[in-house]
């Protein structure tokens, strides 16, 4: 019986012992966990773009518990452009500005307000190779010497869808899109003879579209200088014989009832969709909005060319938007690492090919590609490879390596007047393209005074 109660001792003691042992561990004082850094991003894209990219953002959110990515819609493009500004010069930029491609002139001349991507992730020791991007998006956000300025994301390419049940109903052949401007021109005018739809065609983004793009694909300058890349003093050539051309064929198309001018910027862009329009030449971004809005079948295609236009047709170029990295007088170090370690995650292969998938934008890396092709989607979903095969279809040339004249947006908007005009009958196509070079070589020469070094 002793030997009994003594071996019960030895227990409770060792089990008082652990208790305290336990009791010991939970009256620790708890460590706090550090705040996460938080890295502001303003961004200019509306639904459903806008919150799938919003999603983009909670995911690295979740992926880790140092930082954190607070994303804001703060209007179109242009206005998300000047309200980043107005931040910058009142001291509280955001760290991450989503800038249209057009604004990448003026970014690269923000000296001060800008932190070149390269010189981030460099800083931050986050691997980053410009070879892994798409040439024609890499160097559109490139110096000369190859060191990339911003981080690629949301990259486009104008493309053509069209409406195939139209295209029955006027006696086409669905699975033969037109592949250039004279059969375009013949099937809208058979679309509307036969009343397949109440507009042959349209066009969003007027000028990047039947301009920038129009320029790039027949392999004809939109402004010396390979379009700005080569220097600041570049001079506008839009009032070329074969520019001309192509607006007379615009005004032609309206007279007749085949063609309806749809607005600036991306008003043209809800008239497909909703089944007005048969044709449209449009952002491959669209394909998310008519994917959820079209109540028809509907295809993609390559963008048209004049036939007999020597070189013609070359590779397309981007559109869409990076992200800037900006400055403000606090900001520090760990937040510029916060910054690198996001672009390091939306980097990611899968974060790439999703994108691109659910969206229709480019897939900006060939890891991003080769893993969507890998996957079969393009075999399931035809068409939707088309915007990464007409970018890459051919080498880059001078004139269709992208465009880099300061205050674009401007010019686009000079252009946009004078082409109405010539739409409403108050001028030829050769006066409205005459006085839009005269014009917008203006805003060129004020840019370049304010920006020369």
């Amino acid at each position: 019986m002793p030997k009994t109660r003594k071996s019960w001792g030895w227990i409770v003691l060792a089990l008082v012992l652990m208790g305290a042992a336990t009791l010991g561990h939970y009256v620790q004082p708890a460590r706090a966990q550090a705040p996460r850094v938080t890295v502001e991003f303003w961004h200019g894209l509306a639904m459903p773009l806008g919150g799938l990219l919003e999603k983009i953002a909670t995911d690295f959110n979740e992926s880790q518990a140092q930082y954190q990515v607070k994303p804001t819609f703060k209007g179109s493009y242009p206005e998300t452009m000047v309200a980043a500004i107005a931040a910058f010069r009142a001291g509280n930029a955001p760290h991450i500005v989503q800038m249209f491609e057009v604004g990448t002139a003026t970014m690269m001349s923000a000296r001060g307000a800008v932190k070149p991507v390269h010189e981030l992730m460099k800083e931050a020791g986050v691997a980053f190779d410009p070879a892994a991007y798409l040439p024609a998006v890499a160097g559109y956000y490139s110096l000369p010497d190859g060191r990339m300025m911003a981080m690629p994301f949301n990259s486009s390419t104008t493309i053509m869808f069209y409406n195939k049940d139209a295209f029955k109903k006027a006696g086409l052949d669905p699975s033969k899109p037109p592949q250039t401007w004279t059969e375009l021109r013949e099937a809208a005018k058979k679309i509307r003879a036969t009343n397949a739809a109440p507009c042959g065609f349209t066009t969003a983004w007027p000028t990047w579209a039947q301009f920038e793009q129009f320029s790039a694909i027949h392999n004809v300058p939109l402004a010396t200088k390979a379009n700005g890349l080569s220097g600041l003093d570049a001079e506008l050539k839009i009032n070329s014989p074969l520019h001309v051309r192509h607006v007379q064929t615009l005004v032609d198309m309206q007279k007749e009832g085949s063609f309806k001018y749809g607005g600036r910027d991306a008003a043209g862009d809800a008239l497909f969709p909703s089944g007005e329009c048969a044709i449209i030449h449009a952002s491959s971004g669209l394909r998310a909005r008519i994917a959820r809005e079209a109540k028809f079948e509907w295809g993609a295609t390559m963008l048209p060319y004049y036939p007999g236009t020597p070189d013609a047709p070359k590779n397309s170029i981007i559109g869409g938007a990076a992200f800037w990295v900006m400055t403000a007088p606090s900001r520090k170090p760990e937040e510029y690492k916060a910054v690198a370690e996001f672009f390091r995650f939306i980097s990611r292969p899968e974060v790439v090919a999703k994108w691109h998938t659910d969206t229709g934008f480019l897939p900006i890396t060939f890891a991003g590609y080769e893993r969507v092709k890998a996957s079969g989607f393009y075999q399931q979903n035809p068409g939707t490879d088309i915007p990464f095969l007409q970018m890459t279809r051919t080498p880059p040339t001078e004139n269709s390596r992208g465009l880099r004249l300061g205050n674009m947006p401007e010019i686009r908007n000079i252009i946009q007047e004078e082409l109405e005009k010539a739409f409403q009958g108050q001028q030829t196509p050769q006066q409205a393209l005459d006085s839009a070079v005269q014009r917008g070589n203006t805003v060129l020469r004020n840019f370049e005074r304010a920006n020369r070094s």
